[in-house]
């Protein structure tokens, strides 16, 4: 999967590969749940 296809901002990829670096079961959940609001921000809101 391209992440980049879902999020759109620099910043966002930044923090992405930031909490993909990260082990642990609390950083999966923190970067499942930044993925699932990204998503919705960068595809939906287009904020």
């Amino acid at each position: 999967m391209k992440i980049e296809k879902y999020i759109n901002t620099e910043c966002g990829l930044e923090k992405y590969n930031k909490l993909k670096l990260k082990t642990g079961i609390w950083s999966y959940f923190r970067l499942y749940w930044f993925l699932v609001v990204a998503v919705i921000r960068d595809r939906f809101l287009k904020i």
